[in-house]
């Protein structure tokens, strides 16, 4: 079965999740607002030029669920999706993953952003498959430490490999739709890539190897 990869932030939604948490938790007066907005933003920043610390932001991402309930984080999220994800849903792109399922393609969301965040967002956009970065567990709550490989950059095609050994799915004909150079390594690594509304960096790249440029805006 071809496969449909998606990247998620910008590009099937319009706008960050990550960084949208960490507006939502600040908003919330969850966090020591002050300090962890300027070091949100500045992680955010990193991230745009592609000198990110994956590890590092992880840690610091993760610190907001680090001891608290699922039940408290389950409810958190349920106000974030209403207040900063509904918003930032995308026809165009609903109207992009209808068409792949049309040709009986699966489906499958690869992401930077962590699953907390993430996988109620999949589910919103109906897409099963989720890859995104993991988070440590103990005793039914977040340790704040990350988990496993982060699905970034380089990352995003480990984990990938991982998920299609013990998937019936290969890379035969597969498509990549993303926004960001980050994922300049499993764009080039597809058979189709599609820049979506991307960042200069990507949109050169693209044009330059004749990808096909789309805006789902």
């Amino acid at each position: 079965m071809t496969l449909a990869i998606f990247d998620l932030d910008n590009t099937l939604i319009g706008g960050d999740s990550d960084h949208l948490w960490g507006q939502f938790v600040c908003e919330a007066q969850l966090v020591d607002t002050a300090d962890f907005a300027a070091r949100s933003d500045r992680f955010y920043a990193e991230y745009q030029s592609g000198d990110l610390d994956i590890d590092a932001y992880l840690r610091f991402a993760l610190g907001t669920l680090k001891g608290h309930p699922m039940e408290e984080l389950e409810a958190w999220h349920r106000a974030f999706m209403d207040s900063k994800i509904k918003p930032i849903l995308l026809p165009k792109a609903t109207e992009l993953l209808t068409h792949h399922r049309n040709q009986g393609h699966e489906l499958l969301i690869i992401t930077a952003t962590n699953r907390f965040v993430t996988a109620p967002i999949s589910a919103a956009l109906g897409v099963e498959n989720l890859i995104a970065c993991d988070a440590e567990i103990v005793a039914g709550r977040y340790t704040g430490a990350p988990s496993g490989t982060p699905s970034f950059k380089d990352g995003k095609v480990t984990r990938l490999q991982q998920w299609l050994e013990h998937s019936d799915n290969t890379l035969d004909g597969a498509w990549f739709y993303s926004d960001s150079h980050n994922d300049l390594p499993l764009l080039e690594l597809v058979d189709n890539p599609v820049a979506v509304d991307p960042d200069d960096t990507l949109r050169a790249r693209a044009i330059e190897q004749g990808w096909p440029v789309i805006s789902l805006r």
